[in-house]
């Protein structure tokens, strides 16, 4: 039996592996498909792939963009999430910010440098006309560690997905004073080009299971019969599930897009989040399945 090690972040938009893990049906193709969570997101398993601590990753398409072209030697398989991500802009509750604009000039905290919580508060701060190259983090490790930096006042606003962070708006520990929605698909399937030369075969398995897996939610009539299994495991309101899969679209098979990738390279550019753009063929390797 071949073992392979993934990575994601512990939230819902990964129930399907889990699904199939427990399932059993990787194993039933001869594969130890060996789940791990990042509570530090894009940034930790940025890491993890270079270490070869993990050998794939559903990882958000802008963090491992930028990764590659700084020299991650992995490659993306597939898009995992078409839908763009809703980020949810949050303050402390008993700061005085009330809207974006006051937040110009005020420090974010991001879980580490080259998260999704880093290049999302670039991106908000070009769509908002500040200079981003002004902007002062605070590293904070994960979502833990931005609560206390907004509680305690050691930053002023965190960037982190609008569902998640849901009830902590809810209990009164952040304000969401904005939504920042990422202008492409927000998660990719990315291996290790290692894995990609020796488990070609195995990686091939593994997205043909979970593009069928995704297929269980390729309808909302379909999704919501999901809801209470959603809420029960993310400890999320079952309207919160509701509204977030009526926004949220599984890939279920449909191959990596050059132009896709092309495109999110050039906006990232227009963003500052990259300094220069590299081959497509450099960033994906297509997969037949």
């Amino acid at each position: 039996m071949t073992t392979l090690k993934i990575g994601g972040v512990p939230e819902h938009f990964n129930m399907p592996w889990h699904l199939a893990i427990e399932n059993n049906e990787f194993k039933k193709q001869n594969i130890d498909l060996i789940w791990k969570d990042f509570y530090g997101g894009t940034g930790a398993m940025c890491k993890a792939l270079r270490n070869k601590e993990i050998d794939i990753a559903i990882i958000l398409t802008e963090g491992i963009i930028k990764d590659i072209i700084n020299g991650n030697e992995s490659k993306i398989v597939q898009t995992y999430i078409n839908s763009p991500l809703l980020w949810g802009v949050h303050v402390g509750a008993a700061s005085n910010y009330n809207t974006i604009e006051d937040l110009k000039g005020k420090k974010p905290a991001i879980s580490r440098f080259g998260s999704g919580s880093q290049l999302l508060a670039i991106v908000n701060a070009v769509k908002q006309g500040w200079n981003p190259n002004e902007l002062d983090y605070e590293i904070v490790g994960n979502l833990n560690g931005g609560i206390e930096a907004l509680t305690n006042g050691n930053a002023d606003y965190f960037l982190w997905e609008h569902f998640t962070t849901k009830p902590l708006v809810d209990n009164g520990t952040f304000r969401r004073i904005a939504d920042c929605p990422s202008p492409w698909p927000c998660f990719v399937i990315a291996v290790r080009n290692e894995i990609l030369d020796t488990h070609y075969d195995e990686i091939k398995k593994i997205l043909r299971i979970i593009n069928k897996k995704a297929s269980l939610f390729s309808s909302q009539t379909k999704k919501e019969r999901y809801i209470d299994l959603f809420s029960a495991r993310y400890n999320l309101e079952k309207e919160d599930i509701k509204n977030w899969l009526t926004i949220t679209d599984w890939n279920q098979g449909k191959p990596i897009s050059r132009t896709l990738i092309k495109n999110v390279q050039n906006k990232l550019l227009n963003f500052n989040v990259i300094d220069k753009t590299v081959n497509v063929d450099l960033l994906t390797k297509k997969i037949y399945l």
